[in-house]
């Protein structure tokens, strides 16, 4: 049977402010995986850091509008808050400035967390906040916390000069889900750029050399595949007017992961909902657009 409580999800790294032409937006891939996660129902948690300053206090004045909880935020009075600057491409696609030296590259392991991680149904966790060693020694520790049977979901997020390829591929064995998109699963599978079709081979190619049992592959306005238990499904994209990407990726995964967990839908149907969800947030500003009251 299903369990009818609000899965328990923890999400791991970065909280800061994505910097766009049209304004400035929370953002950070965990941040925006747990606001998305609260939109469909589950109860997330954030284990990140901003500094003690105007832009953290508004960060976590919006986490408490969103009715989210901030206690597993620390906070630096010698570290700023993270920003990113973005800018975008004619399709909408972003790119980024990511600053160094800022409050999220310190993430503290609290006794709070360790307690909330042994309670957790999954952890969400990226490649950009291994960065520091110091958020190194933090996630192991919550993976070791972690209940046996709850997910560990890997959310690859390579961004340069933050694309250590080596730790992505010593972190995938020990994710339950890795999603990552289709440029991504190339590099990781030894090839310079993503090939259009080549998204199931790449799934199968990790799925071997990781044993990670489940694979998603997002393809942008393609759509987006999933493999699990040896079975590939694929969701082609139905067209939407871009507004940015900025946060696309990162709904996509929450609304994924929240139908995985639940057990009420097929794995395709799960996937199909995620890029949805997915198309719907590219189509909106920023990354953490209002749900509309109906859903």
């Amino acid at each position: 049977m299903p369990d009818a409580r609000p899965p328990l999800i923890l999400c791991f790294g970065e909280i800061l402010w994505d910097f766009l032409p049209a304004g400035l937006f929370p953002g950070g891939a965990p941040f925006n995986v747990a606001y998305h996660l609260k939109q469909q129902g589950a109860d997330p948690r954030l284990v990140s850091a901003v500094g003690r300053d105007l832009l953290g206090d508004e960060l976590l004045r919006r986490l408490r509008n969103w009715n989210m909880d901030t206690e597993l935020i620390a906070r630096h009075g010698e570290l700023p808050t993270g920003y990113v600057r973005a800018t975008l491409g004619d399709r909408g696609d972003a790119r980024y400035e990511i600053t160094p030296h800022v409050a999220w590259d310190r993430i503290v392991m609290t006794g709070e967390a360790a307690r909330a991680a042994q309670g957790a149904r999954a952890l969400v966790f990226g490649s950009l906040a291994q960065r520091s060693p110091e958020n190194r020694l933090v996630l192991d520790r919550l993976l070791g916390s972690l209940p046996g049977d709850a997910w560990r979901v890997f959310d690859v997020n390579l961004r340069t000069p933050h694309d250590d390829i080596e730790r992505v591929r010593a972190l995938a064995p020990h994710a339950t889900l890795l999603k990552l998109n289709a440029g991504e699963a190339a590099r990781l599978c030894g090839e310079p750029a993503e090939t259009p079709g080549a998204e199931e081979t790449h799934a199968r190619d990790l799925a071997r050399t990781t044993g990670c049992p489940i694979i998603c592959v997002t393809a942008g306005d393609r759509g987006a595949g999933l493999l699990r238990d040896g079975v590939w499904h694929w969701e082609p994209a139905c067209p939407v007017e871009v507004a940015d990407t900025v946060g696309a990726g990162d709904s996509f995964l929450a609304a994924l992961l929240t139908h995985l967990l639940g057990g009420r839908l097929t794995n395709a149907e799960s996937l199909a909902r995620a890029c949805r969800t997915g198309e719907w947030v590219a189509s909106q500003r920023g990354a953490t657009p209002a749900y509309p009251k109906e859903t």
